[in-house]
Protein backbone atom coordinates (compact mmCIF):
# COMPACT_ATOMS: atom_id res chain seq x y z
CA UNK A 1 0.00 0.00 0.00
CA UNK A 2 1.42 3.37 -1.04
CA UNK A 3 0.92 5.92 1.75
CA UNK A 4 2.78 9.01 2.97
CA UNK A 5 5.00 8.80 -0.12
CA UNK A 6 6.29 5.45 1.15
CA UNK A 7 5.34 1.80 0.75
CA UNK A 8 3.42 0.64 3.82
CA UNK A 9 4.32 -3.02 4.21
CA UNK A 10 2.96 -4.05 7.60
CA UNK A 11 1.64 -2.80 10.93
CA UNK A 12 1.53 -3.77 14.59
CA UNK A 13 0.14 -2.02 17.66
CA UNK A 14 3.12 0.31 17.94
CA UNK A 15 4.75 0.55 14.51
CA UNK A 16 3.99 1.07 10.82
CA UNK A 17 6.77 -0.50 8.76
CA UNK A 18 7.57 1.25 5.48
CA UNK A 19 9.78 0.42 2.51
CA UNK A 20 11.41 3.62 1.27
CA UNK A 21 11.10 4.11 -2.52
CA UNK A 22 14.69 5.39 -2.79
CA UNK A 23 15.88 2.15 -1.16
CA UNK A 24 13.68 -0.18 -3.22
CA UNK A 25 16.47 -0.80 -5.76
CA UNK A 26 18.60 -2.28 -2.97
CA UNK A 27 16.70 -5.49 -3.69
CA UNK A 28 14.87 -7.76 -1.29
CA UNK A 29 13.67 -11.22 -0.35
CA UNK A 30 10.24 -12.62 0.55
CA UNK A 31 10.52 -16.00 2.27
CA UNK A 32 8.24 -18.42 4.08
CA UNK A 33 6.69 -21.86 4.00
CA UNK A 34 3.87 -22.71 1.63
CA UNK A 35 0.56 -21.21 2.73
CA UNK A 36 2.01 -18.53 5.03
CA UNK A 37 1.13 -15.52 2.86
CA UNK A 38 4.03 -14.95 0.44
CA UNK A 39 1.71 -14.46 -2.55
CA UNK A 40 -0.37 -11.81 -0.76
CA UNK A 41 2.83 -9.98 0.24
CA UNK A 42 3.99 -10.14 -3.38
CA UNK A 43 0.69 -8.59 -4.52
CA UNK A 44 0.84 -5.85 -1.88
CA UNK A 45 4.33 -4.83 -3.00
CA UNK A 46 3.39 -5.00 -6.70
CA UNK A 47 0.34 -2.79 -6.05
CA UNK A 48 2.46 -0.31 -4.13
CA UNK A 49 5.08 -0.02 -6.85
CA UNK A 50 2.33 0.43 -9.44
CA UNK A 51 0.77 3.25 -7.37
CA UNK A 52 4.25 4.75 -7.14
CA UNK A 53 4.45 4.77 -10.96
CA UNK A 54 7.01 1.95 -11.21
CA UNK A 55 6.49 -0.87 -13.77
CA UNK A 56 6.66 -4.39 -12.35
CA UNK A 57 7.34 -7.89 -13.64
CA UNK A 58 6.31 -11.02 -11.73
CA UNK A 59 5.49 -14.65 -12.37
CA UNK A 60 2.10 -16.15 -11.52
CA UNK A 61 2.89 -19.69 -10.38
CA UNK A 62 -0.65 -20.71 -9.32
CA UNK A 63 -2.92 -18.33 -11.24
CA UNK A 64 -4.01 -16.28 -8.20
CA UNK A 65 -1.78 -13.27 -8.90
CA UNK A 66 -4.04 -12.48 -11.87
CA UNK A 67 -6.47 -10.95 -9.36
CA UNK A 68 -4.43 -7.75 -9.61
CA UNK A 69 -6.53 -6.90 -12.68
CA UNK A 70 -9.83 -6.97 -10.73
CA UNK A 71 -11.24 -4.69 -8.03
CA UNK A 72 -10.85 -6.19 -4.57
CA UNK A 73 -13.58 -6.86 -2.02
CA UNK A 74 -13.67 -7.12 1.74
CA UNK A 75 -13.96 -10.06 4.11
CA UNK A 76 -13.84 -10.37 7.89
CA UNK A 77 -10.04 -10.71 8.03
CA UNK A 78 -9.44 -7.68 5.80
CA UNK A 79 -12.08 -5.58 7.58
CA UNK A 80 -10.49 -6.23 10.99
CA UNK A 81 -7.02 -5.20 9.80
CA UNK A 82 -8.26 -2.12 7.95
CA UNK A 83 -10.05 -0.95 11.08
CA UNK A 84 -7.35 -1.95 13.57
CA UNK A 85 -4.58 -0.05 11.78
CA UNK A 86 -6.60 2.88 10.45
CA UNK A 87 -5.82 2.01 6.84
CA UNK A 88 -8.78 3.90 5.38
CA UNK A 89 -7.35 7.15 6.78
CA UNK A 90 -4.08 6.27 5.07
CA UNK A 91 -5.79 5.90 1.69
CA UNK A 92 -6.77 2.22 1.54
CA UNK A 93 -9.52 1.56 -1.03
CA UNK A 94 -10.40 -1.40 -3.22
CA UNK A 95 -9.34 -1.05 -6.87
CA UNK A 96 -7.84 -2.83 -9.85
CA UNK A 97 -4.43 -2.31 -11.44
CA UNK A 98 -3.15 -2.04 -15.03
CA UNK A 99 -1.99 -5.52 -16.01
CA UNK A 100 -0.43 -7.08 -19.11
CA UNK A 101 -0.65 -10.88 -19.29
CA UNK A 102 2.21 -12.85 -20.85
CA UNK A 103 2.76 -16.56 -21.44
CA UNK A 104 5.76 -18.34 -22.95
CA UNK A 105 3.30 -20.77 -24.53
CA UNK A 106 0.88 -18.07 -25.75
CA UNK A 107 -2.12 -19.66 -24.04
CA UNK A 108 -2.96 -17.35 -21.13
CA UNK A 109 -1.20 -14.24 -22.27
CA UNK A 110 0.73 -12.59 -25.07
CA UNK A 111 3.43 -14.90 -26.46
CA UNK A 112 6.95 -14.40 -25.14
CA UNK A 113 9.72 -15.28 -27.57
CA UNK A 114 13.49 -14.98 -27.45
CA UNK A 115 15.97 -15.68 -30.23
CA UNK A 116 18.67 -18.24 -29.60
CA UNK A 117 21.29 -15.68 -30.61
CA UNK A 118 20.12 -13.43 -27.77
CA UNK A 119 20.01 -16.30 -25.31
CA UNK A 120 23.56 -17.36 -26.16
CA UNK A 121 25.32 -20.69 -25.66
CA UNK A 122 25.94 -20.41 -21.93
CA UNK A 123 22.32 -19.99 -20.90
CA UNK A 124 21.19 -22.53 -23.48
CA UNK A 125 23.66 -25.05 -22.08
CA UNK A 126 22.03 -24.52 -18.67
CA UNK A 127 18.58 -25.26 -20.09
CA UNK A 128 19.81 -28.42 -21.81
CA UNK A 129 21.87 -29.60 -18.81
CA UNK A 130 24.96 -30.05 -20.98
CA UNK A 131 28.33 -31.20 -19.69
CA UNK A 132 31.36 -28.92 -19.95
CA UNK A 133 32.57 -30.67 -23.12
CA UNK A 134 29.13 -30.52 -24.75
CA UNK A 135 28.75 -26.87 -23.81
CA UNK A 136 32.13 -26.22 -25.42
CA UNK A 137 30.93 -27.68 -28.72
CA UNK A 138 27.76 -25.59 -28.49
CA UNK A 139 29.88 -22.50 -27.96
CA UNK A 140 31.90 -23.31 -31.09
CA UNK A 141 28.69 -23.65 -33.11
CA UNK A 142 27.56 -20.19 -32.01
CA UNK A 143 31.00 -18.73 -32.77
CA UNK A 144 30.94 -20.15 -36.28
CA UNK A 145 27.47 -18.68 -36.78
CA UNK A 146 28.70 -15.29 -35.58
CA UNK A 147 31.77 -15.31 -37.81
CA UNK A 148 29.76 -16.33 -40.87
CA UNK A 149 26.85 -13.93 -40.14
CA UNK A 150 24.31 -16.73 -39.82
CA UNK A 151 21.44 -15.81 -37.52
CA UNK A 152 20.43 -18.54 -35.06
CA UNK A 153 16.87 -17.52 -34.28
CA UNK A 154 14.99 -20.74 -33.52
CA UNK A 155 15.63 -24.43 -32.92
CA UNK A 156 15.65 -25.43 -36.59
CA UNK A 157 18.40 -22.86 -37.15
CA UNK A 158 20.46 -24.42 -34.39
CA UNK A 159 19.93 -27.95 -35.71
CA UNK A 160 21.03 -26.85 -39.17
CA UNK A 161 24.13 -25.17 -37.70
CA UNK A 162 25.04 -28.29 -35.70
CA UNK A 163 24.84 -30.46 -38.80
CA UNK A 164 26.77 -27.90 -40.84
CA UNK A 165 29.62 -27.59 -38.32
CA UNK A 166 29.95 -31.33 -37.74
CA UNK A 167 29.91 -32.06 -41.48
CA UNK A 168 32.67 -29.47 -41.98
CA UNK A 169 34.55 -30.05 -38.74
CA UNK A 170 37.86 -30.57 -40.56
CA UNK A 171 37.53 -27.01 -41.82
CA UNK A 172 36.65 -25.49 -38.44
CA UNK A 173 38.73 -27.49 -35.94
CA UNK A 174 42.00 -25.75 -36.81
CA UNK A 175 40.45 -22.40 -35.88
CA UNK A 176 37.97 -23.24 -33.12
CA UNK A 177 39.25 -26.46 -31.55
CA UNK A 178 38.05 -30.06 -31.47
CA UNK A 179 34.42 -30.71 -32.43
CA UNK A 180 33.25 -34.07 -31.11
CA UNK A 181 30.39 -35.55 -33.19
CA UNK A 182 29.28 -37.47 -30.09
CA UNK A 183 28.77 -34.21 -28.17
CA UNK A 184 26.94 -32.72 -31.13
CA UNK A 185 24.59 -35.72 -31.23
CA UNK A 186 23.92 -35.32 -27.50
CA UNK A 187 23.00 -31.67 -28.07
CA UNK A 188 20.61 -32.68 -30.86
CA UNK A 189 18.92 -35.25 -28.61
CA UNK A 190 18.61 -32.65 -25.85
CA UNK A 191 16.97 -30.26 -28.31
CA UNK A 192 14.37 -32.89 -29.17
CA UNK A 193 13.51 -33.29 -25.48
CA UNK A 194 13.42 -29.51 -25.14
CA UNK A 195 10.98 -29.25 -28.05
CA UNK A 196 8.67 -31.67 -26.24
CA UNK A 197 8.54 -29.16 -23.34
CA UNK A 198 7.43 -26.38 -25.71
CA UNK A 199 10.85 -24.96 -26.49
CA UNK A 200 9.97 -24.57 -30.17
CA UNK A 201 7.36 -21.97 -29.13
CA UNK A 202 9.79 -20.10 -26.88
CA UNK A 203 12.54 -19.46 -29.42
CA UNK A 204 11.58 -17.35 -32.41
CA UNK A 205 10.46 -13.94 -33.59
CA UNK A 206 9.16 -11.35 -32.99
CA UNK A 207 11.45 -11.43 -29.97
CA UNK A 208 10.44 -9.75 -26.74
CA UNK A 209 11.49 -6.12 -26.38
CA UNK A 210 12.00 -5.53 -22.64
CA UNK A 211 11.09 -1.87 -23.10
CA UNK A 212 7.52 -3.10 -23.50
CA UNK A 213 7.64 -4.30 -19.89
CA UNK A 214 8.50 -0.81 -18.67
CA UNK A 215 5.24 1.03 -19.29
CA UNK A 216 3.14 3.50 -17.30
CA UNK A 217 -0.60 3.92 -17.97
CA UNK A 218 -2.47 7.19 -18.60
CA UNK A 219 -3.06 7.65 -14.86
CA UNK A 220 0.64 7.40 -14.05
CA UNK A 221 0.43 3.89 -12.60
CA UNK A 222 3.16 1.41 -13.39
CA UNK A 223 1.96 -1.50 -15.54
CA UNK A 224 2.22 -4.87 -13.80
CA UNK A 225 3.46 -7.54 -16.23
CA UNK A 226 2.19 -10.96 -15.13
CA UNK A 227 3.88 -14.02 -16.66
CA UNK A 228 1.56 -17.01 -16.41
CA UNK A 229 3.81 -19.77 -15.07
CA UNK A 230 1.33 -22.52 -14.20
CA UNK A 231 2.40 -24.63 -17.18
CA UNK A 232 5.89 -23.17 -17.26
CA UNK A 233 6.57 -24.36 -13.72
CA UNK A 234 6.58 -27.92 -15.10
CA UNK A 235 9.68 -26.91 -17.12
CA UNK A 236 11.86 -25.36 -14.40
CA UNK A 237 14.95 -25.13 -16.62
CA UNK A 238 13.10 -22.95 -19.15
CA UNK A 239 11.54 -20.84 -16.39
CA UNK A 240 14.75 -20.09 -14.50
CA UNK A 241 16.81 -19.52 -17.63
CA UNK A 242 14.26 -17.12 -19.11
CA UNK A 243 14.18 -15.04 -15.93
CA UNK A 244 17.98 -15.06 -15.78
CA UNK A 245 18.11 -13.93 -19.41
CA UNK A 246 15.66 -11.17 -18.59
CA UNK A 247 17.68 -10.02 -15.59
CA UNK A 248 20.94 -9.97 -17.53
CA UNK A 249 19.31 -8.21 -20.52
CA UNK A 250 18.01 -5.45 -18.26
CA UNK A 251 21.51 -5.03 -16.87
CA UNK A 252 23.04 -4.91 -20.32
CA UNK A 253 20.54 -2.58 -21.99
CA UNK A 254 19.60 -0.03 -19.35
CA UNK A 255 21.78 3.07 -18.85
CA UNK A 256 23.48 3.94 -15.57
CA UNK A 257 21.24 6.22 -13.48
CA UNK A 258 22.83 6.13 -10.03
CA UNK A 259 20.66 6.85 -6.98
CA UNK A 260 17.05 7.71 -7.80
CA UNK A 261 13.99 8.70 -5.78
CA UNK A 262 12.32 5.48 -6.93
CA UNK A 263 13.25 2.48 -9.13
CA UNK A 264 12.72 2.46 -12.89
CA UNK A 265 11.59 -1.15 -12.78
CA UNK A 266 11.03 -3.89 -10.18
CA UNK A 267 11.53 -7.56 -10.98
CA UNK A 268 10.14 -10.33 -8.74
CA UNK A 269 11.83 -13.73 -9.12
CA UNK A 270 9.44 -16.35 -7.69
CA UNK A 271 10.63 -19.89 -6.85
CA UNK A 272 14.15 -18.48 -6.66
CA UNK A 273 15.63 -21.82 -5.63
CA UNK A 274 15.15 -23.04 -9.22
CA UNK A 275 17.81 -20.56 -10.31
CA UNK A 276 20.38 -21.71 -7.79
CA UNK A 277 19.84 -25.48 -7.77
CA UNK A 278 23.03 -27.28 -8.85
CA UNK A 279 24.55 -24.03 -10.09
CA UNK A 280 28.27 -23.92 -10.89
CA UNK A 281 30.49 -21.55 -8.85
CA UNK A 282 31.41 -19.60 -12.00
CA UNK A 283 27.78 -19.14 -12.97
CA UNK A 284 26.90 -18.11 -9.42
CA UNK A 285 29.54 -15.37 -9.50
CA UNK A 286 28.04 -13.96 -12.69
CA UNK A 287 24.59 -13.80 -11.09
CA UNK A 288 26.07 -12.15 -8.01
CA UNK A 289 27.76 -9.57 -10.22
CA UNK A 290 24.50 -8.72 -11.99
CA UNK A 291 22.54 -8.47 -8.73
CA UNK A 292 25.20 -6.25 -7.19
CA UNK A 293 25.49 -3.86 -10.15
CA UNK A 294 21.98 -3.75 -11.62
CA UNK A 295 20.72 -1.44 -8.89
CA UNK A 296 22.77 1.35 -10.50
CA UNK A 297 20.51 0.86 -13.54
CA UNK A 298 17.46 1.63 -11.39
CA UNK A 299 16.25 -1.99 -11.16
CA UNK A 300 15.12 -3.64 -7.94
CA UNK A 301 15.17 -7.46 -7.76
CA UNK A 302 13.10 -9.34 -5.17
CA UNK A 303 13.68 -13.07 -4.72
CA UNK A 304 10.81 -15.21 -3.43
CA UNK A 305 11.48 -18.62 -1.93
CA UNK A 306 10.60 -20.79 1.03
CA UNK A 307 13.79 -20.04 2.94
CA UNK A 308 16.65 -17.53 2.71
CA UNK A 309 18.89 -20.59 2.83
CA UNK A 310 17.80 -21.30 -0.79
CA UNK A 311 19.79 -18.24 -1.87
CA UNK A 312 23.63 -18.24 -1.86
CA UNK A 313 25.16 -16.14 0.91
CA UNK A 314 26.98 -13.76 -1.46
CA UNK A 315 23.69 -12.90 -3.19
CA UNK A 316 21.65 -12.87 0.02
CA UNK A 317 24.04 -10.22 1.34
CA UNK A 318 22.89 -7.91 -1.50
CA UNK A 319 19.21 -8.11 -0.49
CA UNK A 320 18.56 -5.21 1.88
CA UNK A 321 14.76 -5.38 2.30
CA UNK A 322 13.58 -8.59 3.97
CA UNK A 323 10.16 -10.06 4.67
CA UNK A 324 10.09 -13.41 6.45
CA UNK A 325 6.87 -15.39 6.85
CA UNK A 326 6.61 -18.49 9.04
CA UNK A 327 9.00 -21.42 8.79
CA UNK A 328 8.20 -24.74 10.44
CA UNK A 329 11.11 -26.45 12.24
CA UNK A 330 10.10 -30.11 12.09
CA UNK A 331 13.48 -31.60 11.16
CA UNK A 332 17.14 -30.72 11.85
CA UNK A 333 17.34 -29.28 8.33
CA UNK A 334 14.28 -27.11 9.03
CA UNK A 335 15.79 -25.94 12.33
CA UNK A 336 18.96 -24.93 10.50
CA UNK A 337 16.90 -22.97 7.95
CA UNK A 338 15.13 -21.12 10.79
CA UNK A 339 18.47 -20.23 12.33
CA UNK A 340 19.78 -18.94 9.00
CA UNK A 341 16.65 -16.84 8.50
CA UNK A 342 16.90 -15.36 12.00
CA UNK A 343 20.55 -14.43 11.51
CA UNK A 344 19.74 -12.36 8.42
CA UNK A 345 17.87 -9.77 10.55
CA UNK A 346 19.06 -7.00 12.81
CA UNK A 347 17.86 -8.30 16.22
CA UNK A 348 14.98 -6.72 18.10
CA UNK A 349 15.58 -6.75 21.91
CA UNK A 350 11.86 -7.28 22.52
CA UNK A 351 11.71 -10.85 21.14
CA UNK A 352 13.74 -13.85 20.03
CA UNK A 353 13.73 -13.76 16.23
CA UNK A 354 14.29 -17.50 15.73
CA UNK A 355 11.48 -18.39 18.12
CA UNK A 356 9.01 -15.95 16.50
CA UNK A 357 9.71 -17.26 12.97
CA UNK A 358 8.33 -20.66 13.97
CA UNK A 359 5.16 -19.23 15.55
CA UNK A 360 4.04 -16.63 12.99
CA UNK A 361 0.45 -16.95 11.77
CA UNK A 362 -0.79 -16.68 8.19
CA UNK A 363 -0.43 -13.10 7.02
CA UNK A 364 2.12 -12.25 9.70
CA UNK A 365 5.78 -11.64 8.99
CA UNK A 366 9.06 -10.37 10.32
CA UNK A 367 10.05 -7.29 8.32
CA UNK A 368 13.27 -5.32 8.15
CA UNK A 369 13.77 -2.58 5.56
CA UNK A 370 16.57 -0.09 4.94
CA UNK A 371 16.57 3.36 6.52
CA UNK A 372 17.44 6.66 4.82
CA UNK A 373 21.16 5.91 5.08
CA UNK A 374 20.83 2.38 3.70
CA UNK A 375 21.30 0.62 7.06
CA UNK A 376 18.89 -2.17 8.06
CA UNK A 377 16.20 -1.26 10.58
CA UNK A 378 15.52 -3.42 13.62
CA UNK A 379 13.26 -6.33 12.67
CA UNK A 380 9.56 -5.91 13.52
CA UNK A 381 6.79 -8.49 13.82
CA UNK A 382 3.83 -7.18 11.81
CA UNK A 383 0.66 -8.11 10.00
CA UNK A 384 1.05 -7.55 6.25
CA UNK A 385 -1.42 -4.93 4.98
CA UNK A 386 -4.19 -6.46 2.83
CA UNK A 387 -4.15 -6.09 -0.96
CA UNK A 388 -6.52 -3.61 -2.58
CA UNK A 389 -7.13 -5.79 -5.63
CA UNK A 390 -9.01 -9.08 -5.86
CA UNK A 391 -7.63 -12.01 -3.86
CA UNK A 392 -7.59 -15.08 -6.09
CA UNK A 393 -7.66 -15.71 -9.83
CA UNK A 394 -9.84 -13.96 -12.39
CA UNK A 395 -12.29 -15.37 -14.92
CA UNK A 396 -10.92 -16.56 -18.26
CA UNK A 397 -13.25 -14.17 -20.11
CA UNK A 398 -11.84 -11.14 -18.27
CA UNK A 399 -8.29 -12.31 -18.90
CA UNK A 400 -9.00 -12.69 -22.62
CA UNK A 401 -10.59 -9.23 -22.80
CA UNK A 402 -7.44 -7.71 -21.27
CA UNK A 403 -5.27 -9.59 -23.76
CA UNK A 404 -7.45 -8.51 -26.70
CA UNK A 405 -7.21 -4.80 -25.88
CA UNK A 406 -3.46 -4.85 -25.27
CA UNK A 407 -1.50 -2.47 -27.48
CA UNK A 408 1.11 -5.22 -27.88
CA UNK A 409 -1.17 -7.91 -29.28
CA UNK A 410 -0.57 -6.88 -32.90
CA UNK A 411 3.17 -6.87 -32.25
CA UNK A 412 3.59 -10.28 -30.62
CA UNK A 413 0.58 -12.49 -31.33
CA UNK A 414 1.70 -13.81 -34.75
CA UNK A 415 5.00 -15.64 -35.03
CA UNK A 416 7.32 -14.58 -37.87
CA UNK A 417 9.65 -17.08 -39.55
CA UNK A 418 12.33 -14.89 -41.10
CA UNK A 419 15.18 -16.17 -43.25
CA UNK A 420 18.05 -17.20 -41.00
CA UNK A 421 20.72 -19.90 -40.65
CA UNK A 422 18.28 -22.72 -41.53
CA UNK A 423 17.36 -21.23 -44.89
CA UNK A 424 20.76 -19.73 -45.72
CA UNK A 425 22.64 -23.01 -45.22
CA UNK A 426 20.18 -24.88 -47.38
CA UNK A 427 20.48 -22.22 -50.07
CA UNK A 428 24.15 -23.13 -50.25
CA UNK A 429 23.24 -26.79 -50.72
CA UNK A 430 20.67 -26.04 -53.41
CA UNK A 431 23.06 -23.77 -55.29
CA UNK A 432 25.65 -26.57 -55.56
CA UNK A 433 24.10 -29.84 -56.84
CA UNK A 434 27.31 -31.75 -56.04
CA UNK A 435 26.96 -30.99 -52.35
CA UNK A 436 23.50 -32.50 -52.00
CA UNK A 437 24.73 -36.03 -52.59
CA UNK A 438 27.32 -35.64 -49.84
CA UNK A 439 25.27 -34.11 -47.03
CA UNK A 440 24.31 -36.21 -43.98
CA UNK A 441 20.87 -37.73 -43.66
CA UNK A 442 19.67 -35.10 -41.18
CA UNK A 443 20.52 -32.29 -43.58
CA UNK A 444 18.80 -34.11 -46.45
CA UNK A 445 15.61 -34.30 -44.42
CA UNK A 446 15.79 -30.56 -43.74
CA UNK A 447 16.49 -29.88 -47.41
CA UNK A 448 13.45 -31.85 -48.54
CA UNK A 449 11.28 -30.04 -46.02
CA UNK A 450 12.38 -26.64 -47.33
CA UNK A 451 11.84 -27.72 -50.94
CA UNK A 452 8.29 -28.77 -50.08
CA UNK A 453 7.60 -25.44 -48.40
CA UNK A 454 8.93 -23.54 -51.40
CA UNK A 455 6.72 -25.46 -53.79
CA UNK A 456 3.69 -24.52 -51.72
CA UNK A 457 4.57 -20.79 -51.57
CA UNK A 458 5.77 -19.30 -54.91
CA UNK A 459 8.81 -17.08 -54.48
CA UNK A 460 8.36 -13.54 -55.77
CA UNK A 461 10.42 -11.69 -53.20
CA UNK A 462 13.09 -9.27 -54.44
CA UNK A 463 16.73 -10.18 -54.28
CA UNK A 464 18.66 -9.30 -51.14
CA UNK A 465 20.51 -5.97 -51.34
CA UNK A 466 24.24 -5.90 -51.94
CA UNK A 467 25.95 -6.45 -48.59
CA UNK A 468 28.86 -4.29 -47.49
CA UNK A 469 32.12 -6.17 -47.89
CA UNK A 470 34.19 -6.52 -44.76
CA UNK A 471 31.42 -5.22 -42.46
CA UNK A 472 29.72 -7.59 -40.00
CA UNK A 473 26.97 -5.04 -39.43
CA UNK A 474 26.49 -4.77 -43.18
CA UNK A 475 26.21 -8.56 -43.45
CA UNK A 476 23.63 -8.65 -40.70
CA UNK A 477 21.58 -5.79 -42.12
CA UNK A 478 21.66 -7.21 -45.64
CA UNK A 479 20.58 -10.66 -44.53
CA UNK A 480 17.87 -9.45 -42.16
CA UNK A 481 16.36 -6.83 -44.49
CA UNK A 482 16.22 -9.37 -47.30
CA UNK A 483 14.55 -11.97 -45.09
CA UNK A 484 12.00 -9.52 -43.72
CA UNK A 485 11.16 -8.36 -47.25
CA UNK A 486 10.49 -11.97 -48.29
CA UNK A 487 8.32 -12.50 -45.22
CA UNK A 488 6.30 -9.38 -46.07
CA UNK A 489 5.75 -10.59 -49.65
CA UNK A 490 4.47 -13.98 -48.46
CA UNK A 491 2.04 -12.34 -46.05
CA UNK A 492 0.52 -10.14 -48.75
CA UNK A 493 -0.61 -13.29 -50.57
CA UNK A 494 -2.36 -14.83 -47.62
CA UNK A 495 -3.74 -11.83 -45.75
CA UNK A 496 -5.30 -8.58 -46.96
CA UNK A 497 -3.38 -5.76 -45.32
CA UNK A 498 -2.20 -2.23 -45.97
CA UNK A 499 0.98 -2.72 -48.02
CA UNK A 500 2.58 0.41 -46.62
CA UNK A 501 2.01 -0.76 -43.03
CA UNK A 502 3.42 -4.17 -43.84
CA UNK A 503 6.61 -2.66 -45.29
CA UNK A 504 6.99 -0.37 -42.28
CA UNK A 505 6.52 -3.32 -39.92
CA UNK A 506 9.06 -5.42 -41.84
CA UNK A 507 11.61 -2.60 -41.72
CA UNK A 508 11.05 -2.16 -37.99
CA UNK A 509 11.52 -5.87 -37.36
CA UNK A 510 14.64 -5.86 -39.50
CA UNK A 511 16.24 -3.04 -37.56
CA UNK A 512 15.26 -4.61 -34.22
CA UNK A 513 16.84 -7.92 -35.22
CA UNK A 514 19.99 -6.19 -36.48
CA UNK A 515 20.28 -4.18 -33.27
CA UNK A 516 19.96 -7.34 -31.20
CA UNK A 517 22.75 -8.98 -33.17
CA UNK A 518 25.05 -5.99 -32.62
CA UNK A 519 24.36 -5.90 -28.85
CA UNK A 520 24.42 -9.68 -28.49
CA UNK A 521 28.18 -9.69 -28.11
CA UNK A 522 27.95 -7.21 -25.25
CA UNK A 523 25.56 -9.43 -23.36
CA UNK A 524 27.77 -12.45 -23.81
CA UNK A 525 30.54 -10.40 -22.31
CA UNK A 526 28.56 -10.41 -19.07
CA UNK A 527 28.67 -14.19 -18.87
CA UNK A 528 31.93 -14.72 -20.74
CA UNK A 529 32.72 -17.13 -23.56
CA UNK A 530 32.97 -20.80 -22.69
CA UNK A 531 36.25 -22.48 -23.36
Amino acid sequence: MFAEDKILTGCNENENVFLLPKMANRHGVIAGATGTGKTVTLKVLAESFSDLGVPVFLADMKGDVSGLAKVGSTNDFIARNVEAFGLEEKGFNFKSYPVEFWDLFGEKGLPVRVTLSEMGPMLLAKILNLSEAQAGVLNIIFRVADDESLLIIDLKDLKAMINHVVENKDKYESQYGAIAPKSANTILRSLIAFEDQGGNLFFGEPALDLDDFMQVDDNGKGVINVLDAQKLSLSPEIYSTFLLWMMSSLYQNLPEVGDMDKPKFVFFFDEAHLLFDEISPEFGKKIEQIVRLIRSKGVGIYFISQSPADIPDDILAQLGNRIQHALRAYTPKDQKAVKVAAETFRPNPNFDTAEVISTLGTGEALVSTLDEKGAPNVVEQVKIVPPQSHIGSIEDDLRQQIIDISEFKSKYWEAVDAESAYELLLNKIESNPNIESEVPAADKEILEEVKTQRQEVPQEAPEAPQQQQGSILGDILGTVIASQTKTTTKRRKTKKSDPQKMVEKAASQAMNTAAREVTKGIMRGIFGQMK
